[in-house]
């Protein structure tokens, strides 16, 4: 993983709390999740806007 020290403003209590609702170590750790997940989430989005409802499943036999 490429990584960069990058400083930026947070909200230290919302960052706290993400570090618990994570169960992350630290808030960079958190940071790095949440970054992780909306990435994700945005390509779920895209891929189910590209294909929801087209797609067929092996062993189906509907």
């Amino acid at each position: 993983m490429a990584a960069t020290l990058t400083s930026i403003r947070l909200d230290t209590k919302l960052a706290d709390e993400a570090v618990r609702a994570l169960g992350a170590k630290s808030r960079t750790e958190a940071v790095h999740i949440a970054l992780r997940e909306i990435v994700a989430l945005n390509r779920f989005k895209a891929t189910m806007k590209k294909y929801g409802g087209k797609g067929t499943f092996a062993g189906c036999d509907e």
